[in-house]
């Protein structure tokens, strides 16, 4: 394999994760939020291949929802892993001044303008993000998350075989 990560550069980026999210649950579970970054990082590595920026990609799927659900600034991010990471984890953040019904399309936008492994982040975060809603969603809600969920596979599935059969999927067996 010719992709490049360093398990050092992960153990950083998962410890930074760690301490933003810390006392974070994941949203209809009792789990910490970790779990969640845990699984997308698990997901993105199983799909590197030859020739990828590893570091770049780990490192944004451990951080991908550090600016959107903690105080920790760009300024940081890009401080203490890089810019090409820091406007990774950007182009991932949903722009909450924007209506509700923009947000995934700018978000879309946004991340078709990074680097494939970003590209790659998103759908391995939508992949672990389809196990099972919450009980709490109503069916439409649902429905709705499954069509974005195929938004989101339209337009990165050219980053990622794997990724895309695994979102594929996912969607196909996504409850209706």
């Amino acid at each position: 394999m010719n992709y490049i990560w360093s398990p050092d550069f992960f153990r950083k980026a998962f410890v930074f994760a760690a301490n933003a999210h810390q006392g974070q649950i994941f949203p209809g579970t009792e789990l910490p939020y970790l779990t969640h970054v845990t699984l997308v990082c698990t997901e993105l590595m199983a799909a590197l291949e030859d020739g990828m920026d590893g570091n770049l990609a780990i490192g944004c799927a451990a951080l991908h929802d550090v600016l959107e659900d903690t105080p920790t600034s760009y300024e940081l991010i890009e401080q203490e892993f890089g810019q090409h990471v820091a406007a990774g984890v950007a182009s991932l953040t949903k722009n909450s001044s924007l209506p509700k019904e923009l947000r995934m399309e700018d978000s879309l936008n946004r991340i078709i303008e990074q680097p494939r492994e970003v590209w790659m982040v998103k759908m391995a975060d939508r992949i672990v993000n389809l196990s099972r809603p919450p009980v709490h969603w109503s069916n439409d809600k649902i429905s709705k998350y499954k069509v974005e969920a195929s938004s989101i596979h339209t337009a990165l599935k050219a980053a990622n075989n794997t990724l895309a059969d695994r979102l594929c999927m996912k969607i196909e067996n996504y409850p209706q």
